[in-house]
């Protein structure tokens, strides 16, 4: 999945070198050039919502610079090489993007790209699971664009998320590819650099791409709320990838999850290793994808699950505050729309926060304009009476109707725009123009609330991001509907491949012998 932390990013840093051979300008003394370039998003297909072009807040030129700490102008990897960025464009998952949008990102990006040729090295750094309107695998049809710009000489260095999906095409196109390997993605950041000191690290010793990629396509589609790096089997799993990438001959290894959310054929599990010497990188790639089927029966929710009636009769008995219960189904976060009404509706409902001494409790958040409109208007402290969310996803509840007082009100916010806090009776309903996940503390501070010291804090999420982890006293993660319903079971999947676990539950196990990838450009014209 696509955590915010862990923003799910496509870019390109971009390098022109042959194969084994050390670029002209590298033999010469100059630093390589390298653009940068890319969109990112996690999309539900099972959502009604679709993804316009304003959701990527697209950047261009040198500001693109600053998303990378290891980029900063007095860093060490700044001053090895000479950078060209291009184009960046990250949104919130969500649903489907329009056809119309991507193929205006992406020819601005091309456009851009055109602008400084040639170039030595490429950083595709994506999410992977971007769905788009008429295409089955974005994230290819991508990469070949872009080839077609910049040529197979240039050697590509893609860094994803590891709930994004690796297709054939993606793997061939690419020359060096890599993951997180945390879940929660607290190694983001990290990820990103190591994708782009490996590029840098074969430019400068004129490596040239690796000769071998091992492709092992593992038929498993789970939600990463069963796979979560912080305990096992993800935890010893994953501890297997840096030991593996570190070994003699290989340039690096990765265990991707995939993303559940989209009915597509590349959506599933798949192991990939770079190197230099075959039989290791093959080798390494079929004992990774081994341990990963070895343990699929074992993944369990991060996390205790329950309806959310049930959820709700554990938090009020509680002693332990905050209690944490997430709002699964609709969670932005893994590409929900956001404004699924049913878990609000059903607080509301609850006798127990129907008046203002009840429980506190915070709900974070729903969409809705017209009331931030009438809440802003209203002013702090007055009544306010609207409806909001139920706009995009309107299957498992109508708009909800918000009838009381207007406790906060911020303007500003990068994704929400406005937020407004409403009390209805002893409930804080966070309301937003446009949806946003909250993920930090200083989210709800920064509206004059403390979730520190409220009995019951509602977000939509699946597993709780490390400040709010950090911060629960207890956590029940709810079993809610929406677009990212974490009972695949219960979703209609029409077009992945099958068998495929946990779907086909007595499937005989696959074969997980390694497919060698063909080098990028081989059989294409230069």
């Amino acid at each position: 999945m696509f955590r915010l932390f862990a923003f799910s990013s496509l870019i390109l840093l971009v390098a022109s070198c042959s194969k084994s051979e050390k670029p002209a300008e590298t033999q010469a003394g100059a630093l390589p050039r390298i653009a940068i370039a890319g969109l990112a998003i996690e999309s539900s297909t099972f959502s009604p919502a679709t993804t316009s072009e304003a959701a990527f807040h697209v950047r261009t030129g040198d500001t693109i610079l600053t998303s990378y700490t290891f980029l900063a102008v007095d860093s060490p990897d700044y001053k090895r090489a000479q950078w060209f960025p291009a184009l960046i464009g990250r949104s919130i998952p969500g649903g489907i993007v329009t056809h119309e949008a991507y193929e205006s990102m992406v020819n601005k990006m091309l456009s851009q790209l055109k602008n400084n040729l040639p170039y030595d090295g490429l950083f595709f750094d994506i999410h992977g699971a971007m769905s788009v309107q008429g295409l089955d695998d974005p994230e290819g049809d991508m990469i070949k664009r872009i080839r077609e710009v910049i040529g197979y000489t240039t050697l590509i260095s893609t860094s994803m998320d590891l709930h994004g999906n690796v297709s054939r095409t993606l793997a061939q196109q690419t020359d060096l590819i890599t993951c997180y390997r945390m879940a929660p993605h607290e190694d983001a950041m990290q990820s990103r650099k190591r994708t782009v000191e490996n590029l840098l690290m074969r430019l400068e010793r004129g490596k040239g791409k690796p000769a071998f990629k091992a492709y092992v396509k593992v038929p498993i589609l789970l939600p990463g709320e069963k796979t979560s790096t912080r305990v096992d089997p993800g935890k010893t799993l994953y501890a297997r990838v840096t030991p593996a990438a570190a070994k003699q001959g290989i340039t690096d290894a990765a265990i991707w999850i995939g993303y559940a959310w989209a009915d597509e054929p590349r959506n599933h599990a798949v192991v990939m290793v770079t190197g230099d010497d075959e039989l290791a990188t093959r080798s390494t790639a079929e004992d990774l994808a081994s341990n990963f089927w070895a343990v699929r029966k074992q993944f369990k929710f991060i996390a205790p699950t329950a309806p959310l009636k049930e959820a709700l009769d554990t938090a009020i008995a509680s002693d332990k505050h905050p209690f944490m219960i997430s709002d699964m189904g609709d969670n932005p976060t893994a590409g929900g729309a956001g404004d699924v009404t049913w878990t609000l509706q059903e607080l509301l409902k609850r006798k127990e926060f129907q008046k203002e001494d009840g429980p506190s409790v915070i709900y974070a958040s729903i969409p809705g304009p017209e009331l931030v409109e009438k809440a802003v208007a209203a002013g702090i402290g007055n009544k306010v009476d609207g409806t909001a969310g139920a706009a995009v996803d309107n299957r498992y509840a109508p708009p909800v109707r918000l009838k009381g007082i207007v406790k906060f009100i911020r303007q500003g916010d990068p994704d929400a725009e406005t937020e407004v806090v409403v009390q209805v009776g002893s409930i804080n309903v966070i309301v937003t123009k446009k949806r946003k996940p909250y993920h930090h503390e200083a989210d709800f501070t920064q509206l004059g609330l403390n979730p520190r010291n409220t009995h019951i804090v509602v977000v939509k999420l699946g597993y709780l991001v490390p400040e709010l982890y950090d911060m629960r006293a207890d956590w029940i993660m709810a079993l809610t509907p929406g677009g990212v319903d974490q009972d695949l079971e219960r979703l209609t999947f029409k077009r992945i491949e099958r068998p495929m676990f946990p779907f086909d539950h007595d499937m005989a196990d696959p074969d997980l012998r390694a497919e060698m990838i063909p080098l990028s450009g081989e059989g294409e014209k230069e």
